[in-house]
């Protein structure tokens, strides 16, 4: 993962740890995945290995070329979304092809997943604000 917090909505988290990735210089790319998670797989005693992949996915992704860092949020209710950052289409496109990514993959639609959709977006505008304190 990037330097930057995960921050799950449903935690309460105070603002202060919560820190998005930045604003990078257009164009880049966004891929956004929306989750909802299977009952079963929403219980970490019978997750069978959701926690461990996704450990593995995010020291994979960070080694791929242009990428800029991840976003994440949950919801009491079950939905994720996560949103990773990349430099180019040729970065997206290593992470997508991944041999151990297209493995996981396959494990969360046979698994972990009730249903998720995958977007991916050429960010052509970007701009951040971050308060003063003190």
């Amino acid at each position: 993962m990037s330097d930057h917090f995960i921050a799950p909505v449903a935690d309460g988290a105070s603002a202060a740890s919560v820190v998005p990735v930045g604003a990078y210089e257009p164009p880049y790319y966004a891929v956004v995945f929306t989750s909802v998670r299977t009952e079963e797989a929403g219980r970490e005693e019978v997750a069978g290995g959701y926690g461990e992949t996704n450990e593995r996915m995010e020291e994979l992704v960070e080694k791929i070329p242009g990428y800029l860092g991840m976003d994440y949020a949950g919801s009491p209710g079950g939905l994720s979304i996560t949103v990773g950052y990349f430099r180019d289409a040729d970065a997206v496109e290593e992470w997508r092809t991944n041999a151990e990514h297209r493995a996981a993959q396959r494990r969360g639609r046979a698994e972990w997943y009730e249903r998720y959709t995958l977007h991916v977006a050429k960010v052509e505008r970007s701009h951040g604000f971050e308060r003063e304190h003190g």
